[in-house]
């Protein structure tokens, strides 16, 4: 009863804004006077620590007092010109440990084929002989890597580049265009050129020009089965080549992957398609890439953006992979769009005018403002605040980095209320400890294991409406259990290159008194600011929650992958097999590798129960 009296005042504190407690600091170093700084409720060390949170996956040792002699709006303005940042340190870090990230799908394939279309051939010559299973296990192994090195370099790029804002950015972006690594083996081949050549050149650009480039990605296509759709048989075609034009018995309109269904059967790009509509991708472009599902749109809306993107497919392996259009599978009959008449007889015409359409919708301009604002400032934000997003958004032909810039230069962004406001989601959890204890970079998959045992296995979201933007999604007992057993798995120096002493003046606390250790702490870790009862348990050495707390679930098996993905593409958008922020191992119920770490004293103490208190769980 009283364990489960504290899960409950545990719960809340999360829930609601850490009030930090005033305690004599030294004096502030003001962030440096700008015009837009007598409209900001914060502090001026406020204000940095906020920044940091926001803008960046958490602080490193050192950050804070750098921004004091850039200034703050400076630094800001170079974060948002991504491009004028030195980032070749990172650059070496990812060549020299990643040997998949620069290979094309189709070369990936080559390389390592599907174990399904290596069975089908084996059978097919009369069973499988040892050089075929050689090649099976080779295959497999391969598989495994270019998933492992998709998510590590996903992690290393968060710890260690100098364009943060970019990598918020970026994932920002890959979670508004979610897609699913466990779609089928080919979507695994797709996932380091949707990431690299897709998505992070463009987090800054034209929205428009975003749009296109993921609608024409291998991966979406394949993800959300347009690749394979085609017009119905009571549609014309735009052409017949070959016979390969000619009618046959639709799919039916959602009967491949349609709301609520999982994914489709898996076929391989450069086969001749499966024949109908598949409605899939023109419903995701409406709900959840552009208009919102309160965006005005109709279902005639999302089945007409559908004929129009018919044709847009994939080529196979062996002719180099990468977009094509095929006239044979475009419906070639006229179309109704949001208003808007598509005349017959065109081809690729069609599906780039419906994204210019959406592009250019007003509800697109607002869906857009509202997520960022979601992302940047609070999981409500004001109308106001998106208001003036949305308008930028529009009178700029969709500008995103000016859409940013309008955002995270706001009276709201620098507000008392948006202060710790959001909870950070695993992967934050994640980078910013790694980042906030000098980690280096880890290239093997341990460190992205730890995201996947806090609940957010990386491309491990089935349904395309990503990773929750609210703390509400994440936060429950189950997970503030496992926050702040992370916490102490980190001070004991099982998270890859971290260290509990990395931050300024750690070896001269491990002698200090409890006190001096603990106002170190804050200073360091919490951004100078602590509620009452998180100082008191950092002075105590003891969280209530953290007595007799199970085995934390230890991701050093390199086949630890994402948990059983939940049955239902779309139903109930939760995540990946269940709620967010349930680890995908039961800590403490069977299961492999879990970590049994030694009793903690001193400073790794305290720089552990700060590791799960609600400041550091919190931005």
């Amino acid at each position: 009863m009283q364990r489960s009296i504290l899960l409950v005042i545990a719960a809340a504190a999360f829930a609601t804004a850490c009030s930090p407690a005033p305690r004599p600091r030294p004096a502030a170093v003001p962030a440096r006077a700008t015009t837009a700084s007598v409209d900001r409720e914060q502090t001026a060390d406020q204000q940095i620590a906020h920044a940091l949170n926001r803008l960046t996956f958490g602080a490193r040792p050192g950050d804070a007092e750098q921004i004091r002699g850039t200034g703050l709006d400076q630094w800001i303005e170079q974060q948002l010109r991504p491009e004028r940042i030195d980032d070749s340190a990172l650059n070496r870090f990812l060549s020299a440990n990643y040997l998949t990230l620069e290979l094309k799908p189709a070369a990936l394939e080559q390389k390592w084929p599907p174990p399904g279309q290596l069975l089908n051939q084996a059978a097919a010559r009369g069973g499988a002989t040892r050089a075929d299973s050689a090649r099976l296990r080779d295959s497999n192994q391969g598989l495994r890597q270019i998933t492992t090195e998709v998510q590590s370099a996903r992690v290393a790029r968060a710890v260690l580049s100098e364009r943060q804002l970019q990598e918020v950015m970026t994932d920002f972006w890959l979670n508004h265009f979610s897609v699913y690594e466990a779609k089928g083996p080919r979507e695994r081949y797709m996932l380091s050129e949707y990431e690299n050549r897709v998505i992070r050149p463009n987090v800054f650009g034209n929205f428009r020009t975003l749009l296109g480039a993921v609608a024409k990605s291998e991966a979406m296509l394949f993800y959300l089965d347009n690749w394979q759709s085609q017009a119905d048989s009571d549609h014309p075609r735009l052409t017949v080549a070959g016979g390969r034009g000619g009618r046959g018995t639709a799919a039916g309109r959602g009967a491949v992957g349609g709301r609520g269904a999982p994914p489709a059967p898996v076929q391989q790009p450069g086969q001749r398609p499966r024949q109908g509509l598949n409605e899939n991708y023109g419903r995701e472009l409406l709900e959840l890439h552009t208009l919102g599902v309160d965006g005005g749109y109709k279902q005639a809306d999302v089945i007409n953006a559908a004929r129009a993107l018919t044709g847009w497919t994939i080529r196979g392996a062996p002719q180099g992979g990468g977009f094509q259009f095929q006239p044979f599978m475009h419906d070639a009959g006229s179309k109704l769009f949001l208003g808007q008449t598509l005349a017959a007889g065109r081809g690729i015409e069609d599906g780039e005018a419906v994204l210019d359409i959406v592009a250019r919708h007003p509800a697109t301009a607002t869906h857009i403002a509202f997520k960022l604002a979601r992302r940047f400032v609070a999981d409500t934000p004001s109308t106001a605040l998106v208001a003036r997003a949305a308008a930028m958004f529009t009178n700029s032909g969709g500008d995103i980095r000016e859409t940013v810039r309008v955002i995270v230069m706001s009276p709201e962004f620098f507000g008392r209320a948006a202060y710790r406001s959001k909870v950070k989601s695993p992967f934050e959890v994640v980078t910013s400890a790694a980042r906030a204890l000098g980690a280096p970079g880890d290239p093997t998959p341990r460190t992205a294991g730890f995201v996947a045992t806090l609940g957010q296995p990386i491309y491990g979201h089935q349904a395309p409406n990503g990773w929750p933007e609210t703390g509400d999604q994440w936060m429950n007992t189950g997970a503030i259990l496992n926050r702040i057993n992370f916490g102490m798995v980190v001070a004991a120096n099982r998270l890859p290159g971290a260290s509990p002493t990395a931050f300024k003046d750690a070896d001269i606390l491990q002698a200090a008194t409890r006190e001096l250790q603990v106002d170190g702490v804050i200073d360091a870790l919490l951004g100078g600011d602590a509620s009452a009862a998180t100082r008191a348990v950092l002075v105590s050495g003891e969280n209530p929650m953290a007595k007799n707390l199970p085995p934390f679930p230890d991701p050093a098996d390199p086949a630890m992958g994402p948990p059983p993905a939940g049955r239902g593409g779309r139903a109930g958008r939760g995540g990946a097999g269940g709620r967010a922020g349930a680890p995908p191992t039961t800590p403490g119920v069977g299961g492999r590798g879990m970590a049994q770490l030694p009793p903690l004293r001193g400073l790794a103490l305290v720089v552990g129960l700060a590791l799960g208190s609600p400041e550091f769980q919190r931005r």
